[in-house]
């Protein structure tokens, strides 16, 4: 292959008028682009948009070529997109200069035809056409398609544009001898596999590429592509004639093709560049050129997101259907032995395939019956194109009548209660809208954006993601990833009961009120409809009604108050009840987003579970007794230590109760070990460690204390790229701060033990500094921020026992967040008691337990109170 750059140097002489054409070619295009920009947004407008762009690209090229200086050998080609004849406003313009295969650009007789295709291409890129161009024989075209499938895909979509057409019928005609159905038809598979799991292999994406990801355009490209390679047709008509697709299926076809192709267009023209994701920053806009306004219910944006989920995922079930059948077509497999498995289903190569493609209309109970078996059937891993179709069409038998069947409804508790296959059931009853059509429920969520900075997936894949996790904690193959977890849920009867809690925990989502209340009336009626015993229905409703509690009380209160304990206890009642909620928070927590779950909240998690069974066990919570046998577990471990009996006296006559009750016995050691040399000490003492709950680092402070200490340890952290995830803050009777923080840092990963030596220098450094604090820089805010942002929130009100009081923070997440908080702190003289630093995706909830004699005064709380809502919001 002999490839030219983009921009080669100098046109060609005897060219027109560049000034003239690179004008008439930007009018043209501008003309075209408004009139798409001033119709009325449907499938037609984009339809004529795309054709009418090619075609004036087509012209303008036909008028290049003329003029320039080419052998009357040569032909122009379109390939990729731009051969199909469409073209999106930004798209690439790709071209195929074509030569004789006898044609070397490399001879000096041939220099002539060198200059003249630099000169065509130059001229291309001086009038704005930036096109992409390769220069090949005919031999090459085929060499270079052998060895690369995307060089293979493109040219099969060639297409002539001028130039000399015989050599470009002797390219097509042995392109066509050369191309192997079969072995197309494995690669491309494979490649949009790959491509899925790289676009998250799912079509709700937040940010889905309306090109790329599942349920995108180039799905339904791959399906017409491998058509195509086997001869099976060109367009979706053709295959209908062939009986790969249906009538209905192509309407619904061209219906998704055209929606997706419509955004697209709209997306293009909105961003002024070539840009197929659907980013936050350009959602609204988008939606609102297709007439869509945000109302107090619904943003604008959730509107246009909520209409391409729903054509995505009509395109990705059309998609999986027709690449079946095209695979049984090539392969010969549609003739492949099936194996019967009842009266009504077989399993053909694995699949699960209907005895006839009526099954539906003729008995209605099959449709859910089809994933019954799908679960009990070993070796069956997924529909056949047979079943999917046959479920496609279905999706108007199911009804009312059908969702009160007490046979269905009978059916789909069996579902829910088989030993094995709920993830893959479920996800495939989503996938194949019968989730949606028989829990009616469900079917509002499908395809529902979460704009809370939280959730990184839509309602109903969340919800999935959710009853996925619950069901690995009863897989002993998964026992590894949370054995605590595992080793409950070996003991809890009924897993069910999870299962249910978890399809219905955040149904109700986008109503307006209070999801968790909406969705206990919700899976109340399913427990009375699907006749699940009293006991195990109480049990669900409470789940779904309080399935936030737990990570709440976790995260936010203080878990050495025994009040909290015995609060919460109270609530559950016995040791089922926090079993199954414990369960239930760890899996929902896991499937908000990567970022959310991290270790120490899976501790906070454990120690409330573990205090609070203590609770209903029948031990009162008792103070005095737990810090005896923590002081006693950890002078145990600091024996092993071979510290001297008696060494630890000193340190622990200056602590208060308070702090032996916030910490546990493996703190106290380590503190002790590192302190008792320094009780007195005029200098800090930082020490750090790996945390011992396995992620980040554990810090110690220890200094004489002073209002802006809080404020300079995180004025540190910030600077070194730290994130605190707990602070413990205490301070001893001789005035002295004694301060541990939990640290990560998402830039340095698993290299936290290189660290420990910096942190405890720098920190030290930073801590002894005088001087007034530094100012806080302007924290990059990320892009879902921007588009997303939250409303800052403060809340200060006095603990139960009117002591000390509780300050409460919600706001946007950015870096130097906490230290502005810090600062204001300082500013008033506030004493830290302590921190609850949580951080749910890319908002901050932050829960303070301070006091200090300035807050005794309504006027002081109001003026902080107004300082930190501007530091939120600065």
């Amino acid at each position: 292959m002999a490839a030219l750059p983009h921009e080669p140097a100098g046109p060609a002489p005897g060219l027109a008028n560049v000034s003239d054409l690179r004008s008439r070619f930007r009018k043209g295009k501008a003309d075209i682009l408004e009139v798409f920009r001033q119709a009325r947004p449907s499938a037609a407008a984009a339809r004529r948009l795309l054709k009418s762009l090619s075609r004036h690209v087509d012209e303008t090229l036909q008028g290049l070529w003329e003029h320039a200086y080419l052998p009357k050998g040569a032909a122009l080609l379109a390939v990729g997109g731009y051969g199909r004849g469409e073209l999106f406003p930004y798209s690439d313009v790709d071209v195929l200069v074509l030569l004789p295969t006898d044609t070397s650009l490399t001879h000096d007789a041939n220099a002539a035809l060198k200059s003249g295709i630099e000169g065509f291409i130059t001229a291309c890129w001086d009038i704005g056409v930036e096109i992409g161009s390769s220069v090949r024989t005919v031999a090459e075209c085929l060499e270079e398609a052998e060895r690369d499938v995307t060089v293979q895909t493109a040219l099969l979509e060639s297409r002539f544009l001028c130039g000399a057409k015989p050599v470009y019928q002797q390219f097509r005609r042995a392109y066509e001898r050369q191309l192997d159905p079969r072995a197309f038809l494995r690669a491309k598979t494979l490649e949009m596999r790959q491509r899925h799991q790289k676009y998250e292999d799912t079509p709700y994406s937040l940010e889905p590429n309306c090109k790329e990801s599942p349920g995108g355009l180039r799905d339904l490209q791959v399906v017409m592509w491998v058509a195509r390679a086997a001869g099976l047709g060109k367009t979706w008509t053709e295959l209908a004639t062939r009986g790969l697709v249906t009538p209905f299926e192509v309407k619904q076809l061209q219906r998704n093709e055209g929606m997706l192709k419509l955004i697209r267009a709209r997306l293009h023209l909105i961003a002024g560049r070539r840009e197929d994701r659907l980013v936050f920053d350009l959602q609204t806009s988008v939606a609102e050129s297709f007439g869509y306004h945000g109302t107090k219910a619904r943003r604008a944006s959730e509107a246009l997101m909520h209409r391409y989920y729903w054509a995505a995922k009509a395109v990705a079930q059309l998609n999986q259907i027709l690449m079946l059948n095209i695979e049984e077509r090539i392969n010969g497999s549609q003739d492949a032995p099936m194996r019967p498995i009842t009266e009504q289903f077989f399993d053909r190569g694995g699949m699960l395939e209907v005895a006839s493609d009526d099954l539906y209309e003729q008995d209605r109970h099959a449709i859910l019956r089809t994933f019954l078996i799908y679960q009990q059937t070993p070796g069956v891993k997924g529909l056949s194109a047979r079943t999917l179709r046959a479920l496609y069409n279905a999706r108007e038998l199911m009804d009312g009548e059908f969702r009160r069947d007490p046979v269905n409804r009978q059916t789909f508790l069996q579902i829910l209660k088989e030993p094995l296959g709920q993830t893959h059931a479920f996800r495939l009853m989503n996938q194949t809208s019968v989730l949606g059509r028989y829990l009616w429920v469900f079917r509002r969520i499908v395809g529902r954006m979460q704009h809370d900075l939280f959730h990184v997936y839509t309602v109903d894949q969340h919800i999935l993601m959710v009853l996925r996790n619950v069901r690995r904690f009863f897989v002993p193959e998964h026992a590894h990833e949370y054995p605590f977890c595992s080793q409950l849920a070996a003991q809890f009867e009924n897993p069910y009961v999870l299962y249910v809690a978890a399809l219905f925990h955040d149904v109700a989502k986008g109503r307006g009120g209070d999801h968790s209340d909406l969705g206990a009336e919700e899976v109340r009626r399913f427990c009375r409809d699907h006749g699940i015993p009293k006991e195990d229905a109480r049990l669900i409703e409470f789940l779904v009604l309080h399935h936030l509690t737990m990570s709440r009380i976790a995260q936010k209160e203080d878990l050495s108050d025994p009040d909290v304990i015995q609060a919460f206890a109270d609530k559950l009642g016995d040791q089922r009840y926090l079993t199954a909620l414990y369960l239930l928070t760890v899996a929902d927590i896991r499937g908000t987003s990567p970022k959310v779950w991290n270790a120490w909240k899976g501790k906070l998690l454990e120690d409330l579970y573990r205090l609070t069974l203590r609770a209903l066990g029948g031990a009162k919570p008792n103070l005095d007794t737990e810090i005896e046998a923590r002081k006693q577990e950890a002078l145990h471990t600091l024996n092993l230590y071979s510290m001297l009996p008696g060494t630890q006296e000193a340190l622990w006559k200056t602590l208060e109760l308070s702090y032996f009750a916030r910490h546990d016995a493996g703190d106290i050691a380590w503190h002790t070990r590192s302190l008792w040399r320094y009780i007195a000490t005029d200098k800090p003492v930082v020490r750090a460690r790996l945390s011992p709950v396995g992620e980040g680092l554990q810090v110690l402070v220890y200094a004489p204390d002073r209002p802006d200490l809080f404020a300079r340890i995180c004025g540190y952290f910030d600077s070194a790229g730290f994130s605190i995830l707990d602070a413990k803050i205490h301070t001893t009777k001789t005035g002295y701060a004694l301060d541990t923080f939990q640290v990560i840092s998402p830039q340095l990963d698993h290299h936290y033990r290189d660290l420990i030596s910096l942190v405890e220098n720098q920190l030290g450094l930073a801590l002894v500094a005088e001087g007034p604090l530094p100012d806080t820089g302007r924290g990059r805010l990320s892009r879902r921020v921007k588009s997303f942002p939250v409303q800052p929130r403060v809340m200060l009100r006095p603990d139960e026992r009117g002591q000390r009081w509780l300050l409460s923070v919600s706001a946007s997440d950015r870096s130097g967040l906490l230290y502005s908080i810090a600062r204001v702190l300082a500013k008033y003289g506030v004493n830290l008691q302590l921190a609850k630093v949580t951080t749910l995706g890319e908002r901050v909830e932050d829960t303070f337990l301070i006091d200090g004699p300035s807050l005794r005064q309504s006027r002081v709380q109001l003026d902080m109170e107004s300082d930190l809502l501007d530091a939120l919001a600065s």
